[in-house]
């Protein structure tokens, strides 16, 4: 009944600040997003920039530049490695501050976005002002343990999991224009176990909590470290992507997104949980989140402001 009543008060007070938005609130007076340094966008496992009209930050960077901000959407590998990954995005960001002539940037990654950033960051702190991780795999997925469990490296099964993710990868770079980035599904998928984000992290402690489900260091070399998760895994039954992740989702035994636990997704200032699966997070699929929780375009808008109110 509690937990009923809780989840009620949380509807209504994100119906009641959707209304305000609508009705022309303050949180949409011009410059509410118009942060000092650049905003880049970095997606996950699979991801792209976009494809067609379909951003894979759905409508996000439209709603960021309305009001002021910079934004720029980068594409890296699909699947490799967080490294690898980073040092695409790197090469990226030294393109960005070329373009606009700014000094840093301010990094927000969803997903393996997360650790791809991290490194960047962790690297070359001179170029970033933040580090937002949006369910980030920070401390690893139970999803990637139980697909490298029924695929360890060497065996037929992992031959033909690399073989039918190989394809699906090229699908993705054809249509998005991506086909020339180097694709490693094992890497990637070895990066997001446990294991792998054990050791990442070993190398890039920057803002990962040390207790279980605490809060990092917000700001660590310069760098202001945040984040935010999803914790449910069903939320609009129009969206046909909810059916999986709710499968997806009894592996964790905790609160989840589907793919990501909410406190292993923990990074620096954490700023919450919301009502959202792992494809809500980025306003995927087109839209299809629930109807009285946040909405996550205003998640992205409100992390923008808050980035400008501290002068990055």
């Amino acid at each position: 009944m509690i937990g009923t009543l809780r989840t009620f008060l949380r509807r209504l007070t994100w119906l009641l600040a959707a209304s305000t938005l609508l009705a022309g609130g303050p949180a949409q007076a011009q410059g509410y997003t118009q942060t000092r340094y650049p905003i880049v966008l970095v997606h996950g496992l699979f991801g792209f920039d976009a494809i067609g009209p379909v951003d894979y930050f759905y409508g996000i960077p439209a709603a960021l530049s309305r009001d002021g901000a910079r934004v720029f959407v980068a594409q890296v590998s699909a699947t490799n490695s967080s490294e690898v990954r980073g040092e695409q995005l790197l090469a990226q960001v030294k393109n960005v501050l070329a373009i606009t002539g700014a000094g840093k940037v301010n990094l927000i990654g969803h997903s393996h976005g997360g650790p791809t950033i991290r490194y960047v960051a962790a690297v070359r702190p001179d170029l970033v002002a933040s580090v937002t991780s949006v369910s980030g795999v920070n401390k690893g997925s139970k999803v990637a343990d139980i697909v490298r469990g029924v695929a360890p490296a060497g065996s037929f099964t992992e031959a033909v999991l690399n073989a039918t993710t190989s394809a699906f990868v090229g699908l993705i770079n054809l249509l998005s224009g991506g086909s020339g980035l180097p694709q490693m599904p094992t890497a990637a998928l070895d990066s997001l176990t446990t294991a792998g984000a054990q050791k990442f992290n070993a190398k890039f402690p920057q803002g990962v909590p040390l207790t279980s489900c605490g809060n990092g260091a917000e700001l660590v070399g310069g760098v202001r470290y945040f984040s935010w998760a999803g914790d449910q895994t069903v939320t609009n039954l129009l969206d046909l992507s909810d059916g999986p992740l709710g499968v997806l989702g009894l592996v964790h035994g905790e609160p989840n997104d589907g793919l990501v636990a909410a406190c292993r997704a923990r990074l620096g200032r954490h700023l919450g949980n919301y009502y959202q699966n792992h494809l809500d997070e980025v306003n995927q699929m087109v839209g299809l989140t629930d109807w009285f929780s946040a909405d996550p375009v205003t998640l992205y808008r409100q992390q923008a402001n808050r980035l400008r109110n501290l002068g990055l």
